[in-house]
Order: C-alpha cells, then sequence, then structure tokens
C-alpha cells in the first residue's frame, strides 16, 4: 500500500505558502508569498532534497497543478521527479492539462484517493498550498 505524505511550509500564525516568491500566488490579495525563503538553512535544505529525490507521484490540487505546470517542466535541473511523476489532480473544472502524466480526479475524491493508495507504485505525496475559501469553491 503507498503511503500518503504531506509536505507544508507553515508559518506559526498559520501562512501556508510555497517559497516561490511573492508573487508566486498573489490571488485574493495574498501579500505574503515567498515568505519561507529567508528562513531556509542547511538543515532544511537537506531534507527537502531527500523528499524531492525520494520515489513518488504527486497528489495535487487544481491551484497547485496551475501554478507548478509551467515552471517544473522548464526546471527539470532542480527537480526531474517532478516531471517524471504521475500527478493526481483534485479539481471539479479541470479534464486535462499540459504537465504530464496525469489523472483528474473529481467527484468522490476519498473513495478515488483510497483506490489510489491500493495500487502499486511510489507514495503520494501532497504540497500544501495556500487556499481560500473562494478558491475552494472553484476547485
Amino acid at each position: 500500500m503507498r503511503k500518503l505524505i504531506v509536505h507544508e511550509h507553515i508559518s506559526l500564525d498559520g501562512v501556508i505558502q510555497a517559497p516561490g516568491g511573492p508573487d508566486e500566488d498573489a490571488s485574493g490579495g495574498f501579500a505574503f508569498g515567498g515568505w519561507t525563503a529567508p528562513y531556509g538553512n542547511e538543515t532544511v535544505s537537506t531534507r527537502l532534497r531527500k523528499q524531492m529525490n525520494a520515489p513518488f507521484d504527486l497528489l495535487l490540487g487544481r491551484k497547485t497543478y496551475e501554478i507548478w505546470a509551467p515552471y517544473w517542466p522548464r526546471h527539470a535541473d532542480v527537480w526531474p521527479n517532478a516531471n517524471q511523476a504521475t500527478k493526481y489532480v483534485a479539481s471539479n473544472t479541470m479534464t486535462s492539462g499540459e504537465w504530464g502524466p496525469y489523472e483528474f480526479l473529481n467527484g468522490n475524491l476519498v473513495d478515488k484517493i483510497a483506490k489510489i493508495k491500493q495500487q502499486d507504485g511510489p507514495d503520494l505525496r501532497v504540497w500544501g498550498e495556500r487556499r481560500t475559501r473562494s478558491d475552494a469553491d472553484e476547485a
């Protein structure tokens, strides 16, 4: 059985945002993008590299997929496993994309993810993203 592993970049006051930069996801007027970058250190870098280099498939929300799809194919030297991994994308609005391999999931996500976990394959990795109520309604 595959494991489901969740990674988050989260502040003590609950801000969840990747270290990509202030413009990574400014939707809804969010102004705190890239906040983790100044706090990185060798320990954090070593742990992230270990996670990024392990075999995995990705379980992503639509928003993360939309942000990552144009980025990671151009940065394969940094994280080649991201391009090779199957992307399971939870979305009620998207049915296809440019960044594969992928499978779009809608409907009863609990059952669908449970079935994926039972399949042979690498662990499923969820990389946290910032969500607002309006984002959840659009997914």
